[in-house]
C-alpha cells in the first residue's frame, strides 16, 4: 500500500512580492528551498495564515539568500505583500517506508532567513 505523507514544510514565511502578470508559480529563496528539501518545479500547497486561502502551484528557484517569497500569476490574487504563508509538499511512498520517513521542516524568521 502507498500513502501520501508530509515531505517538506516551510513554516510561516512572509510574502515579499506578488506578481500577477507572470506565468504562475511561487518563487522561493534557494536557501530556503535547499533547507526544506524542495526542488524547482515541485508541486506545493501554499496556505495563507492571514486570510485562510489555500492553493496549489509549483516552485521556481529564487535568488539565494534573498528572502524572496513571491506568488506569481493567478496566485498573486490570493495574497498581499506581508502575509504569512506556509509552504508544504507531500510524497507518495510505501506504507512501511513512510513509518520511518522524517520530513524536512524549517522555521525561518520574519525576514525569511533561517534561524
Amino acid at each position: 500500500m502507498k500513502i501520501e505523507i508530509l515531505k517538506s514544510k516551510i513554516h510561516q514565511v512572509t510574502v515579499t512580492d506578488a506578481n500577477l502578470h507572470y506565468k504562475g508559480s511561487i518563487t522561493i529563496d534557494e536557501t530556503l528551498m535547499e533547507a526544506a528539501n524542495l526542488i524547482e518545479n515541485e508541486k506545493v500547497h501554499v496556505l495563507n495564515l492571514n486570510n485562510g486561502e489555500r492553493l496549489e502551484t509549483y516552485v521556481i528557484k529564487g535568488e539565494k539568500d534573498s528572502g524572496i517569497i513571491c506568488l506569481n500569476g493567478p496566485a498573486a490574487r490570493k495574497v498581499i505583500v506581508g502575509d504569512s504563508v506556509v509552504v508544504i509538499s507531500y510524497a507518495i511512498m510505501d506504507f512501511e517506508e513512510a513509518k520511518s520517513f522524517k520530513p524536512h521542516i524549517i522555521f525561518p524568521d520574519k525576514t525569511n532567513k533561517l534561524k
